[in-house]
């Protein structure tokens, strides 16, 4: 017998018939995957992790605070996803690599790992840039996001399977002065060693994806020098919108690999001129 054609629900998922009733239930588009997002307490990491657990994925979300990383879980489970927290600090080697052996131990494996983490400098201009801040910067932003790689990487290679996001910026494309130079450096390695993953570990089947964002209305943005005002925090991107990025890019099938995302505000301060610019330095 011919059977029926199933109903589409929301993007990425189906019903599926349950045989034991006639309700059937909801399959995401990512189902029975596991996803580690560091820097997932707040912000960026954050929105990723409710939208792919939306999405149907086990998520874990990281972060050196576990307050927030246990309320981004319970509202996540809150609403029927299933969600984990391991608190580490992505700039020690050490708690990163114990932290991915916990999570696989825990759930096996890392199908999809987010590198959400990320500070800048207070003080980031080379007028008062000090070598302390520079290493800071650089050790969360770019090694971490290698500790966090590392920790992943034999496993999805075993597999042969993978996906990795690292959440980069419009300053590691372009050159951005209320940045800082510490900021823009990492973001642009951080670029570079995403094309040099999927260079690399494509033939395993493993995916990298670098998401370049403008301006973001998270809290990184209240250790500017300068902070931007209400209004122009409303016009900014929001932290939702890199959420829905990062769910599209990992809905995708495994053959198809977005390998970089170019994403501003509409009103983009970069276009306008820029922002600080005419600040005494």
């Amino acid at each position: 017998m011919r059977r029926a054609r199933l109903p589409r629900c929301r993007t990425g998922a189906i019903l599926v018939a349950n045989s034991n009733n006639d309700e059937g239930r909801s399959m995401g588009a990512l189902d029975g995957r596991i996803a580690w997002i560091t820097g997932g307490g707040t912000g960026i990491g954050r929105s990723a992790a409710h939208e792919l657990a939306a999405a149907g994925a086990t998520v874990v979300v990281s972060g050196r605070r576990r307050e927030p990383l246990d309320a981004v879980a319970a509202e996540i489970r809150a609403t029927g996803g299933v969600a984990d927290v391991e608190p580490l600090d992505v700039a020690s080697e050490v708690e990163v690599a114990a932290g991915g052996a916990a999570i696989q131990a825990r759930h096996g494996r890392v199908d999809i790992l987010i590198n959400s983490a990320g500070i800048n400098a207070p003080n980031r201009f080379f007028k008062n840039l000090t070598g302390e801040a520079w290493n800071r910067v650089v050790q969360t932003n770019l090694n971490g996001a290698l500790y966090a790689i590392q920790a992943v990487l034999p496993g999805m290679r075993e597999r042969r399977d993978g996906l990795v996001v690292n959440v980069a910026s419009w300053a590691g494309k372009d050159h951005v002065y209320f940045t800082g130079a510490a900021y823009t450096a990492s973001k642009h390695a951080l670029v570079a060693m995403t094309m040099s993953l999927h260079l690399e570990e494509c033939v395993n089947g493993i995916r990298a994806t670098a998401i370049c964002p403008g301006e973001v209305a998270t809290p990184i943005l209240k250790g500017r020098p300068v902070p931007p005002s209400d209004e122009e925090i409303g016009r900014m991107l929001q932290p939702e919108d890199i959420g829905r990025t990062v769910r599209f890019v990992a809905e995708m099938p495994p053959h198809v690999t977005i390998n970089e995302i170019l994403i501003a505000p509409t009103w983009n301060r970069m276009f306008l001129g820029g922002a600080d610019i005419a600040q005494p330095r």
